[in-house]
């Protein structure tokens, strides 16, 4: 079977869990992660993902009696990044997760709001618009996702369609394995929390949750 975890590839190392610090703009690259639909810990679904050198970046871990409505993505050190929920109030713009930032304690906002909009087939899969009130937060830009998660072939794009992420197949090793590539300027922990609520709205069993709750 291949390696889960990335050989040597042509973007750069991966940032750090948070995504947040940027060197200068003539150093930055594009950050290449391999995500593995898949818990380390026993008896748990979620993800482990992997920077381009093969270490721990973030994880998702979710026991089987949790009811799924709530999803933690955790740093490699286990430390919340982000919180991605379920908006059970569905309404005919259709369903919604709420991203928070770290942990949802209940006293801060969310701060983007991530909504379906196709059935995995169509171009447009989902919009991820911020939430009001959540400036502070870091949350400004609107980003729109097209393509197909269930084929792992996805694409974010910002206001001004430029492509800032993209989901793609990992070779020949079926869609549980995948890459997301992240372009500079983007926090890579929001894209990947958008991987997260894009699996529960397209992800084909889902892993967190199921489809007749």
């Amino acid at each position: 079977m291949a390696k889960v975890h990335p050989n040597v590839v042509p973007v750069a190392a991966a940032a750090g869990p948070a995504g947040g610090e940027r060197r200068g703009e003539e150093e930055e690259e594009a950050a290449a992660l391999t995500v593995w639909r898949k818990s380390l810990l026993f008896n748990c679904k979620g993800f482990t993902v992997f920077d381009a050198k093969g270490n721990l970046a973030y994880r998702v871990d979710s026991y089987d009696t949790e009811s799924g409505d709530e999803v933690v993505l955790m740093d490699a050190a286990g430390a919340p990044a982000f919180t991605v929920r379920r908006k059970r109030q569905l309404s005919l713009q259709g369903e919604q997760w709420l991203v928070f930032a770290g942990e949802a304690d209940g006293r801060r906002p969310p701060v983007y709001a991530v909504r379906r909009t196709g059935r995995g087939g169509g171009k447009s899969l989902a919009r991820v618009t911020p939430c009001a009130g959540a400036g502070a937060a870091g949350a400004s830009a609107a980003y729109e996702v097209e393509g197909s998660y269930a084929r792992r072939c996805c694409v974010v794009y910002d206001g001004e369609r430029r492509a800032v992420a993209e989901v793609r197949p990992k070779e020949a090793v079926g869609t549980d394995v995948f890459r997301l590539v992240v372009q500079p300027g983007v926090g890579v922990s929001l894209a990947m929390a958008v991987v997260v609520a894009l699996d529960q709205m397209f992800g084909r069993p889902s892993l967190l949750r199921s489809w007749s709750s």
